[in-house]
């Protein structure tokens, strides 16, 4: 008796054990999906982000470099660059298991994970103000 009591406690630990580990491995392909979510979000918006570049370039080259043109085709640049410089980073830090197919993160990687989430919430920051301030100074 003693022997079936000591099995069922030890398989009822072991089950527990296994359900903390599924829901943080489901936590954190949660958290990678978010990012990659925010990425595909403003990624579209990079061709955007040329077109109006391509608008403001004539006008900061006449107006100059003090201009509200430039300063705003400077911060579309900017942003592109951020952008870019994130998806490097981003791409140098997990491989496309861990970004694909929700392979489990170690403990450093867990905590780049959160630094990344800050950084492309950043990167959109930039982006969606930028593209308004753009879009404003040449709806003018």
């Amino acid at each position: 008796m003693k022997n079936i009591l000591y099995i069922v406690t030890i398989a009822i630990f072991i089950s527990f054990s296994s359900c903390k580990e599924t829901k943080k491995a489901e936590e954190e392909t949660s958290k990678m999906t978010e990012v990659m979510t925010i990425h595909d979000e403003v990624m579209p918006k990079m061709g955007t982000i040329g077109k109006l570049v391509g608008q403001l370039k004539p006008m900061a080259d006449s107006l100059g470099s003090e201009s509200v043109e430039a300063k705003a085709m400077k911060d579309l640049q900017e942003a592109n660059r951020s952008m870019m410089d994130w998806m490097q980073e981003f791409g140098d830090r997990f491989d496309a298991d861990e970004i694909l197919n929700g392979k489990e993160l170690t403990d450093e990687k867990k905590q780049w994970l959160e630094e990344e989430e800050e950084k492309v919430k950043q990167v959109k920051e930039n982006i969606n103000s930028s593209i308004a301030n753009a879009e404003k100074i040449l709806s003018k």
